[in-house]
């Protein structure tokens, strides 16, 4: 038996390719004097410009908005980390999200079984939200954080333990939903079933190992909880 759902943001509630190729490819345009610099910029982050692609290891994939500017500084002489990720964090506020499947009805048809529903993803959390306000599903969480929401990063657990414990949930009956490795070990450290979906940059065969299971997008989440009642 499940009692709640809590979800990763980007690449399980919104395809991480459609989302945030956009959003890389307008920030570092606008942050750079150049194309070339634009370019460099890329390359810091692990993004071509030119393909609009993201690199396995880039740090926007599952990295905080400090470690996508940690990552830049190298080519930012003069900058600091503090205002560099001021800057990543408000292009990201702005930041157009494509979703993964149509969400208000998924994430009503969860609530109408009784589960409880979360979020905890490594963006902060001011951002997270106005992109859950703006897809109009805001008011569908019970639980929402940001790695800045005082629970730490993924792959560490305290964003799921902070969930659980809010709730009043037993960790064994939750299960943690997300595209990328940070994500399921999050959930495994705390105690948690994960599902790993197919909307990020992973492939099923990175994340099969260590998922109860791995489906395409989270829109197979209710004949999954169906296959366990």
């Amino acid at each position: 038996m499940i009692d709640g759902v809590i979800f990763d943001k980007d690449g399980t509630l919104f395809d991480f390719r459609r989302s945030w190729g956009g959003w890389a490819t307008t920030f570092l345009r606008q942050t750079a004097r150049d194309e070339a610099e634009a370019a460099r910029f890329g390359d810091a982050i692990g993004f071509d410009l030119a393909s609009g692609t993201f690199a396995s290891d880039s740090p926007v994939i599952a990295g905080t908005a400090a470690d996508i500017a940690a990552a830049l500084l190298a080519q930012m002489p003069g900058r600091n980390i503090e205002a560099v990720t001021r800057q990543i964090n408000a292009a990201a506020s702005q930041a157009v999200m494509v979703p993964a499947v149509p969400l208000r009805p998924l994430l009503a048809e969860l609530r109408r079984r009784g589960l409880r529903v979360g979020l905890a993803t490594n963006d902060t959390e001011a951002p997270a939200r106005a992109h859950l306000a703006a897809h109009g599903i805001t008011d569908q969480f019970d639980f929402i954080a940001g790695y800045d929401s005082g629970h730490g990063p993924k792959p560490g657990p305290g964003m799921c333990l902070a969930f659980a414990r809010q709730q009043g949930l037993d960790p064994a009956r939750v299960a943690m939903v997300g595209d990328s490795l940070h994500d399921l070990h999050a959930g495994r450290a705390a105690g948690m079933l994960a599902v790993g979906v197919l909307t990020g940059m992973a492939q099923a065969a990175d994340l099969s190992a260590h998922a109860d299971v791995v489906l395409p997008d989270i829109g197979g989440l209710p004949a999954w909880l169906d296959s366990r009642a």
